[in-house]
């Protein structure tokens, strides 16, 4: 007999082995038609996800996995992916598959094939895909010898996929995924039969090297998405569309904040306008710091190499590096402020009275990222933190991280994000310093969220080489996800780089640090604020509060002052005197996303109000200045 436990604690008896697939249709006709795969547990082992068709031999734990799952739909996605490389082998019997993984909301599929593949390539091949769905071919899975698994492929031209297998030591048994004519190699499981894969999409295709190395042949890469529902689907496909509305890098152009060009990768060209939105960002942060007991510091670009070697960044981070010399000496470009400020600590010896002492800067970092990754404002080689650095004893580590996440909070709520995700990521196999500090590290991050009632998820080794973190996640307009914020517990740089304090024995103790930062890159989270504003920039941000548009010639001195007595109560106003329709200038500054417009023509320089429209094409009606102001100036002041 064979004793299957499901979720909820009831258990099903069978006389033998019984397969997945068996098990679920004796729950229910329903369940069956729905399973996907199962997750299988045998004595005190974790779960596996295994196909339906898998045999369970012995006592064990079952969970039927469907669609409605995660694990459900990144089956369906990793399923597609092989649906893919079938169907473009079915076409294109020359291209050969290389690997297909399922990533954030689709998949992708690569191919070494002797021409590039165009649009009308994807529609077919998204039309043989559908074909093979509706012939509803059985997925089936199966176990060969390594050797012959490369002879095979070898043998049919996929040198890729040999090379693949070959790379997999021999005592280990090579799974195989066999759908119709097609088979792949794949660790599986899979769904059981290709008539499980009705909704996808392909997107576009893009250019990847062999194994992520620029030396090897650029492979073709099919991106692909995948989803359970096509309402699923549809809303996916919308919110791609709003997202296409809101890049920053053609709002950024539009509306003249900055721009781009190939003699300066990574980097930006701030305008005029762009910088007056920096300037907000940065002076409401300088009131962060000045308001919640930091001392603002600046740190040198270029520290000597002997110094980056101490802190372990040389042997962790030295990829990622910009180094210069001069005089014989190696400098290294600072890729993150932390030893600036240590040295900055470092420079006087501190009581324990004095501790915590929070040192922020608005500190320009530079990492050498590659070409291929570099992504407007959101991934770029030059950036500015609002960085920040906590020294304080180890009673002091669960209330400075607890107050972090609170002035965290509220800054975040500033800029009109109030949905927040948690995670604290753990050690990683790289790392810096005993598990005991790790462990005291972790503990005391998880304890902060606890205590600031925070839900939060472990991410484990993904944490910094030299200490645990939390990082916090922004849920923007159109549900996307940012991770901004963090706050990192260092034991072992400190301890490196010989900071110290005297403590109340008199003894000198090394201080714990905690690295934190509120907003992270300023270049990333205002490409971020562009985007979740879709450039309309709340009153408190705009680079431009007020445009003044005179009718005619006779109203353009009235025009005139009444900028003039704008600016001089602090506002960011400009005048539009052209000779042009006053239909013509609205229009033109609307598109600009200027949140207010004010009209004059004789008849408010003769009564000395204002016709304003707010942003939006709204008519809020003629007015006095002195109303409009007091208007403006709250809206400014509750940053609405």
């Amino acid at each position: 007999m064979v004793q299957i436990t499901l979720p909820d604690g009831s258990q099903r008896e069978f006389p033998g082995p019984v397969s997945v697939s068996d098990v679920a249709h004796s729950i229910g006709t329903g369940l069956g038609r729905a399973a996907l795969a199962g997750r299988v547990a045998v004595g005190g082992a974790e779960p596996r996800l295994v196909d339906t068709s898998f045999v369970i031999e012995q006592d064990a734990r079952l969970a039927i996995v469907t669609a409605k799952d995660a694990d459900g739909l990144d089956l369906i996605r990793h399923s597609t992916a092989h649906l893919l490389a079938y169907a473009v082998k079915s076409l294109f019997p020359e291209a050969q598959v290389t690997i297909g993984p399922v990533i954030e909301n689709g998949f992708y599929y690569d191919f070494s094939y002797k021409r590039p593949f165009t649009p009308e390539d994807l529609e077919a091949i998204e039309k043989k895909m559908a074909e093979l769905v509706r012939k509803d071919e059985v997925v089936t899975r199966e176990e060969w010898l390594r050797d012959d698994a490369v002879a095979y492929f070898k043998g049919i031209g996929e040198h890729y996929k040999a090379e693949i297998i070959a790379s997999i030591p021999s005592n280990e048994p090579i799974s195989l995924y066999r759908e119709g004519d097609f088979i792949d190699l794949c660790r599986g499981p899979h769904v059981p039969s290709t008539g499980r894969l009705k909704v996808f999409k392909l997107m576009k295709v893009a250019g990847a090297y062999w194994r992520g190395d620029s030396k090897n042949e650029m492979l073709q890469r099919i991106y692909g998405t995948a989803w359970a529902s096509k309402e699923e689907q549809a809303s996916y496909l919308t919110m791609l569309e709003e997202a296409e509305r809101r890049d920053h890098r053609k709002l950024g152009r539009e509306l003249d904040f900055f721009h781009f060009q190939d003699e300066a990768p990574g980097l930006i060209f701030w305008h005029p306008k762009g910088w007056t939105l920096w300037q907000q960002v940065e002076q409401y942060m300088r009131g962060v710091y000045r308001d919640n007991g930091y001392q603002e510091v600046k740190a040198p670009q270029l520290l000597d190499l002997s110094l980056w070697k101490k802190t372990g960044h040389w042997d962790n981070y030295a990829e990622n590096m910009f180094t210069t010399e001069s005089e014989n000496r190696v400098y290294g470009l600072k890729p993150m402020n932390c030893p600036g400020h240590v040295q900055i600590f470092n420079a006087g010896l501190h009581s324990y009275r004095e501790l915590p002492i929070r040192y922020g800067e608005f500190g320009q970092c530079h990492r050498n990222e590659p070409s291929g990754s570099l992504h407007g404002m959101m991934r770029v080689r030059g950036f500015t933190q609002d960085d920040g650095h906590i020294f304080c004893t180890e009673d002091q580590l669960q209330e400075e991280c607890v107050a972090f996440t609170a002035l965290l909070q509220k800054v975040y709520a500033d800029f009109g994000f109030t949905e927040i995700l948690y995670k604290v990521a753990t050690r990683p196999d790289k790392r810096i310093g005993s598990d005991e500090v790790w462990d005291k590290a972790e503990k005391a991050l998880m304890d902060s969220l606890d205590l600031a009632q925070c839900e939060y998820e472990v991410s484990p080794g993904e944490g910094a080489f030299y200490g645990p973190k939390i990082e916090y996640t922004l849920k923007d307009a159109i549900g996307r996800h940012w991770q901004c914020g963090t706050i990192q517990v260092d034991f072992s740089m400190p301890q490196r780089l010989g900071a110290e304090y005297v403590d109340a024995a008199d003894q000198r103790k090394t201080p714990v640090m905690l690295h934190r930062a509120i907003l992270g890159s300023f270049e990333r989270f205002i490409g971020m604020l562009i985007e979740n504003h879709a450039g309309a920039m709340p009153a408190w941000l705009s680079p431009e509060h007020i445009v003044v548009c005179c009718i005619s010639e006779p109203s353009a001195e009235y025009a005139a002052e009444i900028v003039l007595s704008l600016k001089k109560q602090g506002f960011r106003a400009s005048s539009d005197l052209r000779a042009e329709k006053i239909t013509r200038k609205i229009r033109e500054h609307s598109m600009q996303k200027i949140p207010y417009i004010l009209v004059v023509g004789e008849k408010e320089r003769e009564t000395g109000k204002v016709a304003v429209r707010g942003r939006g094409g709204i008519d809020l009606g003629v007015m006095p200045l002195d109303d409009f102001s007091a208007r403006l100036q709250n809206e400014i002041n509750a940053r609405v």
